[in-house]
C-alpha cells in the first residue's frame, strides 16, 4: 500500500497562496470571458437591430352602428358578443310611418301619370285638329285666290269685249241712223231698214249682255276677295291654335317634370322604408349594445358597434428616438398580455404622421415659457401575417409588447399610394 506523498519540503505558506490566487484568477477571467461572450451573442441575437415597446394595444377599423333615420325599435337580433356576418340584420324599427309615405308617394305618381297620358291625348288632338284647319284654311286661301285671279282675267277679256262691243254699237247705230233716213225718204226698201235695226239691236244686246256678265264676274271677284280674308282669319284662329299646341307641349313637359320629381319622391320614401331594417356592415362580433326593443333613436346616434377580430392590427407607441432605422414592411414580434407563452407575427405597415401629442384633444403648446422636454411617441401600425388562431384571438384594446427587427432597412419612410411599388412589401 502506498502512502500519502510527503510534503514539499522546500515549499512555504506563501507560495500556497499564490497558488490559490493564480487559480482564482484563472477561473475569473474564463467566467469573464464566457459571460463577455454570452452577453455579446445576447445583445447581437435579442437587442442589437430591435427596438421595442410594451405600450402597444390591439386596434380594429370597427363600424359604429347608428341608424339614417328616427324611429322607434322593433326588434334587436343579435346581443353583445354575438358574432354576425356582413349584411345581416342587427335591427329594425317600426315601418308603419314609412310605408304610408311610400304609398303616398306611390298615389302622387299614379295621379301624375294619369295627367301626363290626359294631356298627350289633348295634345295630339289639338295638333291634329289646328293642323287640319291650317291645312284647310290654307287650301280655301289658294283655292279663292285662283278663283280671284280667273275672274279678274275674265274681267281683262269682258272689257276687250266691250270695247268691241261698244265699237260695232257705234257703226251700227250710224248705219241706222243713215237707213232711217234714206227710208223716211223712200230712198230703200222697208227690208233695209228691217237690217240695219236688227243689227243695232243685236249689238246693243251684245253690249249689255257683255255688261250684266262683267257685272256678275266683277262680284264674284269680290266675293272671292272676301272669302280670302274670311279663310285668311280662319288660318291665324289656325295658326293661334298651332300656337296653343305648343303651350300644351310645354304643359306636357313640366308634367313629365313634375312627374320625375314624384318618381323621385316615391325612391326617397322607398329608401327610408329600407332605413327601418339596418345590417351589419361587416363581418365581426357585436359590442357595446346600448338600446333596448321599444327606445326611441334619432339619426346618428351610436347603437351598437361591430368589431372585426379577424381585422385587428397592433398600434405600438414607440419614442421618437427608437424610430431611426424602422421602416415600412420590417418584421414585428409581439407578445400578448393575456398569452405570454405565444408570438404573434407582423409586419410595420405605417408610421403615423404625428406624434401622439400632436392631434390630442388638447396639444400642447411648447412656445409657452414653463416648457420641459418630453420624448414624445409615434404610433406605429402594425398588420399582422396571419389572422390570429381561434384559440387565441386578440380583442381590442389588449396589452401587448412589440418588438420591430429594423435590419433591412430598404423599406420606405412614408406610405405611398396603394400599389406604389414605394409602398413596401
Amino acid at each position: 500500500m502506498k502512502g500519502a506523498p510527503l510534503p514539499d519540503q522546500n515549499s512555504t505558506p506563501n507560495d500556497n497562496n499564490n497558488h490559490k490566487t493564480k487559480k482564482w484568477l484563472r477561473r475569473l477571467a474564463v467566467f469573464s470571458l464566457a459571460a463577455l461572450i454570452f452577453g455579446g451573442l445576447y445583445w447581437y441575437f435579442f437587442i442589437y437591430n430591435r427596438i421595442s415597446t410594451d405600450n402597444a394595444y390591439v386596434m380594429a377599423d370597427s363600424a359604429m352602428i347608428s341608424s339614417r333615420i328616427p324611429g322607434t325599435i322593433q326588434d334587436i337580433f343579435v346581443e353583445n358578443d354575438t358574432s354576425v356576418a356582413p349584411g345581416q340584420v342587427l335591427l329594425s324599427l317600426d315601418p308603419k310611418d314609412y310605408q304610408l309615405a311610400v304609398e303616398e308617394a306611390q298615389a302622387a305618381l299614379t295621379r301624375t301619370e294619369a295627367e301626363m297620358r290626359a294631356a298627350e291625348v289633348s295634345v295630339s288632338q289639338t295638333d291634329i285638329q289646328t293642323a287640319a284647319q291650317e291645312d284647310s284654311a290654307q287650301s280655301v286661301i289658294a283655292e279663292t285666290q285662283d278663283r280671284v285671279r280667273e275672274g279678274e282675267h275674265k274681267l281683262e277679256a269682258l272689257k276687250q269685249q266691250r270695247i268691241a262691243a261698244l265699237a260695232d254699237l257705234t257703226i251700227a247705230r250710224r248705219d241706222f241712223e243713215r237707213y232711217d233716213r234714206l227710208y223716211k225718204q223712200q230712198a230703200i226698201a222697208q227690208q233695209q231698214w228691217d237690217r240695219a235695226k236688227t243689227i243695232l239691236d243685236k249689238t246693243t244686246a251684245q253690249l249689255d249682255a257683255i255688261d250684266a256678265e262683267t257685272e256678275s264676274v266683277r262680284a264674284s271677284v269680290e266675293g272671292s276677295r272676301q272669302a280670302v280674308k274670311r279663310s285668311r282669319s280662319q288660318l291665324d284662329v289656325a295658326k293661334g291654335g298651332r300656337y296653343s299646341v305648343a303651350v300644351f307641349r310645354q304643359q306636357f313637359a313640366a308634367l313629365r317634370a313634375k312627374r320625375e320629381e314624384v318618381f323621385a319622391n316615391l325612391q326617397a320614401a322607398r329608401l327610408r322604408l329600407s332605413y327601418c331594417t339596418i345590417p351589419a356592415p361587416i363581418a365581426g362580433y357585436v359590442a357595446q349594445k346600448r338600446i333596448q326593443k321599444g327606445d326611441r333613436i334619432q339619426p346618428g346616434q351610436i347603437l351598437m358597434a361591430v368589431v372585426p377580430l379577424e381585422g385587428v392590427y397592433i398600434e405600438g407607441n414607440f419614442k421618437e428616438t427608437q424610430l431611426t432605422n424602422v421602416r415600412i414592411g420590417q418584421p414585428v414580434t409581439i407578445k400578448a398580455d393575456i398569452y405570454p407563452r405565444y408570438t404573434f407575427h407582423g409586419r410595420v405597415a405605417g408610421i403615423r404622421a404625428g406624434t401622439g401629442a400632436a392631434f390630442s384633444l388638447l396639444p400642447p403648446e411648447n412656445a409657452t415659457g414653463n416648457w420641459i422636454k418630453v420624448v414624445q411617441r409615434v404610433p406605429v401600425k402594425i398588420r399582422l401575417d396571419r389572422i390570429p388562431p381561434p384559440d387565441r384571438p386578440l380583442r381590442v384594446g389588449l396589452s401587448l409588447t412589440a418588438t420591430i427587427r429594423t435590419e433591412d432597412r430598404r423599406g420606405p419612410l412614408l406610405m405611398k399610394n396603394p400599389g406604389s411599388p414605394e409602398t413596401g412589401p
